[in-house]
């Protein structure tokens, strides 16, 4: 269903928009090949059990598992720095197995944004 777009947007409503973004990190998780090694499920719930930790603790903000066939397992959005998400991710159970690699950027978002209901 598609909503009706008849909102106007002013450019004083877009320029206080956007002074009022913050910076956030995204991750991005791939499989890597160590991913069907036997035992793997196993790392893998517990990787799933930190990120409910990590959601709990308000650090990750959004997490959506990727379940297409593609590499790409899930998408992340930390409410950490660069570097921070590094070092979460490398402390990471399936990170640390080689059964996932990770890649971060940096972007921006608004902050109170969620997903849809």
């Amino acid at each position: 269903m598609t909503k009706n777009m008849e909102t106007t947007i002013t450019n004083e409503f877009m320029q206080r928009m956007l002074a009022a973004t913050k910076d956030y990190c995204v991750m991005i998780l791939r499989q890597d090949p160590k991913s069907s090694q036997p035992g793997a499920d196993k790392i893998v719930w517990e990787h799933v059990r930190r990120n409910f930790r990590l959601r709990a603790e308000g650090v990750l903000s959004i997490v959506c598992p990727v379940v297409d066939d593609s590499e790409i397992k899930g998408i992340c959005i930390f409410d950490a720095s660069v570097d921070e998400t590094r070092r979460i991710m490398d402390e990471d159970p399936g990170v640390r197995a080689g059964i996932f690699v990770y890649e971060t950027h940096l972007c921006r978002g608004f902050p109170g944004d969620s997903l849809a209901r």
